[in-house]
């Protein structure tokens, strides 16, 4: 089985996700796992360390996401390639898996849209279109060096950077970039593990959707979580058999998620 595990931001801010990363590794043995990861926290705070203060902007759909000029995009590929995808294969060495830290820029295996212009809520509750910097849309998915790298019994770990039409990088959505690599791949299942059991509604977990009900209840949901649902909704819709949002933080995450245990299972089932 071909699995993909999205590690979250929130997994990484102080580290590595160690019970995760372990279970991750483990499931490695029998199975083909890719990891894709998250770190925007890190990103902004070295940015801010080095003087480069970070700019947020708000989508008329209520979606938030990082401004990304030419400088912050070098910033986010040097921490999100450079020092979280690293800490990740140390983390799995220890765990006893061969990890490899890839880029989507590596073999073009994520190849993206650079977005001209940004539409945005400004501060005065205004429309507004702005140039749309170095953040892009993936337009394709090639997994040869995925492929090939599993088949060699090692694990990938995929930053989410894609390669635009003029060879630049650009930053794009972990969750929609893990949602690419799974369908990319022919996964069965992806897994998008955060810091919180699955999706809430009305104070209760949701414990299954499909994606149409996934879709209806977007309005009803929160920007962090909106986003992996959206991305979840994606990988089912192009053939991933189910995509689970769960907590990484429990004990054996990953099993627990898979054996859909106090989580959120989407799904055409």
């Amino acid at each position: 089985m071909k699995i993909v595990v999205k590690i979250g931001g929130s997994l990484m801010k102080e580290g590595t996700p160690d019970a995760l990363v372990a279970d991750a590794a483990g499931r490695a043995s029998s199975d083909q796992v890719v990891i894709v990861h998250g770190g925007g926290d890190v990103v902004t705070r070295t940015a801010e360390r080095l003087g480069k203060g970070q700019r947020f902007v708000t989508s008329p759909e209520g979606i938030r996401s990082r401004y990304t000029d030419r400088e912050t995009a070098d910033i986010y590929q040097m921490v999100m390639s450079g020092l979280l995808a690293k800490r990740l294969v140390l983390a799995l060495r220890k765990a006893g898996a061969r990890g490899v830290s890839l880029s989507g820029v590596d073999g073009s295996i994520l190849q993206a849209r650079r977005k001209e212009r940004l539409v945005i809520v400004d501060e005065r509750g205004r429309k507004v279109a702005i140039d749309g910097g170095y953040t892009g849309k993936i337009s394709s998915v090639d997994p040869a060096v995925l492929d090939l790298l599993m088949a060699g019994g090692y694990l990938p770990v995929v930053s989410p950077v894609a390669v635009g039409e003029e060879s630049e990088p650009l930053n794009i959505d972990g969750d929609r970039a893990a949602s690419a690599v799974a369908s990319g791949i022919h996964a069965e299942r992806i897994v998008f593990a955060t810091d919180v059991e699955g999706l809430s509604l009305d104070g209760r977990l949701v414990s299954s959707l499909t994606p149409s009900e996934a879709s209806s209840r977007l309005p009803k949901i929160g920007f962090g979580m909106q986003k992996k649902v959206m991305a979840a909704v994606e990988a089912v819709n192009a053939g991933v058999a189910e995509a689970i949002i769960c907590s990484g933080t429990r004990e054996r995450p990953l099993a627990a998620a898979l054996a859909h245990e106090s989580c959120t299972v989407i799904s055409k089932r």
